[in-house]
């Protein structure tokens, strides 16, 4: 009897220290992609009214999210561009995709309006590449006859920083273009054949805004928010589509999660006639020991409340949620691979979470 007792006292004072660790964490840290940072300060601020716990995240792009959780200065990181599998094995972390996206060109030509300019695939990237270089090029205007087209010389927006955003981008360019695949690649960051650079979205949206004549790319929300004019763009179906919620989700419906080794997916140039052609996931990145667990718990508890409650707010800023089957598998994940130094879960299994 004694030791019965003594064993649930024990129990009891572990879980107690547990719940205090726990509840002594009341900010989080993350840095990284500025393609999800709209959605990502929404959620910060509708979790802190709910929690009282804050998440200081720092929209410093994709490369510098990697390089500070290598580091292990920050909770989590955040990056557009998936890390290999054999880049994770390496530095001990796991990722997993927490939201979906669309890139989009925007330009500064006056009289024209968002959603007016048409352009193909090789056309937008032979203007990234400075073989179009006049707004009214016969090609541009060929995919244009309703608009009247300046001859004004064509200025090119470019990330100066390591970026997801980028990467998907210049993935994109990569699987349309021979030449760019050829000349340029895909990466965060790549030597640009021709413009200037702008830190982060919020750097390129300012300056295509300043500069007439400009072309830039950035994620949908940033568009939108800055009042800029975003073009079509021509898909893999032939058809000339905009970017909204439906045609992001458009393409990502063929995305294949379950097939993918550590969720290593890039969702350019999908199939279907509505698919907008430049989709992206954005992922998150954790160690899979964390030195200090308490605050790694923290952060799986804060994104496991963004899947669950943040969809509606992802989705008034034309962002697209995870299906619930890929929530699902995500948080099986962390339970099977994120362990504390005991080999302990630090998530229990959905199905033992969630009543």
């Amino acid at each position: 009897m004694f030791h019965s007792i003594q064993k649930t006292l024990a129990v009891l004072f572990i879980a107690l220290v547990a719940g205090g660790a726990r509840a002594e964490v009341k900010a989080i840290n993350g840095a990284g992609a500025t393609f999800p940072y709209p959605v990502y300060a929404r959620w910060a601020s509708a979790y802190h009214k709910a929690t009282g716990i804050r998440l200081n995240y720092q929209s410093i792009g994709s490369g510098g999210g990697i390089k500070q959780i290598r580091k292990k200065t920050v909770d989590f990181g955040a990056s557009d561009a998936p890390m290999k599998p054999e880049a994770l094995e390496k530095h001990g972390l796991i990722q997993w995709p927490q939201i979906m996206g669309g890139v989009v060109p925007v330009v500064n030509l006056p009289g024209v309006k968002a959603g007016q300019l048409r352009l193909s695939q090789e056309v937008l990237a032979d203007i990234f590449l400075g073989k179009i270089r006049k707004w009214n090029d016969k090609r541009i205007t060929a995919l244009n006859p309703d608009l009247k087209l300046p001859g004004r010389r064509i200025t090119v927006v470019h990330r100066a920083d390591g970026s997801g955003t980028t990467f998907i981008f210049t993935n994109y360019l990569t699987k349309v273009s021979p030449t760019w695949a050829k000349k340029v690649g895909t990466g965060k960051s790549v030597s640009w054949p021709t413009g200037v650079g702008g830190k982060g979205n919020e750097g390129v949206a300012a300056y295509v805004k300043r500069i007439k004549g400009g072309i830039g790319y950035v994620e949908y929300a940033y568009a939108l928010q800055n009042h800029m004019a975003y073009t079509l763009l021509r898909n893999r179906a032939g058809r000339f589509v905009a970017p909204t919620s439906a045609s992001f989700q458009a393409a990502a419906a063929n995305a294949d999660w379950t097939s993918a080794k550590d969720y290593y997916l890039i969702l350019t140039d999908q199939p279907g006639d509505n698919a907008w052609p430049i989709t992206g996931a954005s992922f998150i990145l954790v160690h899979r020991t964390p030195d200090r667990p308490e605050r790694t718990r923290a952060v799986l508890e804060f994104f496991d409340w963004a899947f669950r409650h943040g969809g509606a707010l992802a989705e008034k800023l034309d962002y697209v949620p995870m299906p619930d089957k890929v929530v699902e598998m995500v948080e099986a994940t962390w339970h099977q691979e994120i362990r504390d130094a005991n080999g302990q879960p630090l998530w229990p299994a959905p199905a033992a979470a969630k009543p």
